[in-house]
């Protein structure tokens, strides 16, 4: 097995719990895990693996949290998950069996075929739990990315014989 160099992340419903709340005045609000956030931020980089978020939403509150998380892959706004993960591992000079991808629902399963590993929340819509090598034990927005990093930092610190 390739180790793995970059992880790609969808938001609503597996860096959220996919709840957008919207105030009276339009202000939208979402909620993320500090969890996943250390584990993007302090663990992702001493294991050598990029963070990149690709979402088919736009929002500032992903911008902001993106820039916290020091993310500098944020793609937003994508209808095309394919092609755009496509894109970056071409310009990153990453091969597909050097990623692994986190998603929740339908959208995210090319993405998720495409890839080396691929992982999804506990509460992923059945079709994508299905097809995901690892199904987290944490829902969306609960801790569950922050599962997905420790189990391929797990995978990479495991010996030859123990990662067959």
């Amino acid at each position: 097995m390739a180790s793995i160099r970059l992880l790609v992340m969808d938001v609503d419903g597996t860096l959220t719990d996919g709840r957008i709340y919207i105030g009276p005045q339009g202000e939208a609000m979402k909620a993320f895990h500090v969890q996943d956030g250390y584990g993007i931020a302090q663990l992702l980089p001493r294991a050598g693996i990029v963070p990149a978020i690709i979402t088919g939403r736009c929002s500032a509150i992903v911008e902001q949290r993106a820039r916290e998380l020091h993310i500098e892959e944020l793609h937003q706004g994508v209808s095309d998950k394919l092609g755009r993960l496509q894109e970056i591992a071409r310009r990153q000079g990453i091969s597909a069996g050097e990623i692994a991808y986190i998603g929740d629902d339908l959208n995210d399963l090319a993405c998720m075929r495409f890839c080396g590993m691929s992982a999804c929340p506990a509460d992923a819509v059945p079709e994508v739990r299905g097809a995901a090598d690892y199904v987290c034990k944490r829902e969306g927005g609960r801790g569950a990315v922050r599962e997905y990093i420790d189990h391929l930092i797990a995978l990479a610190e495991a010996p030859e014989e123990d990662a067959l």
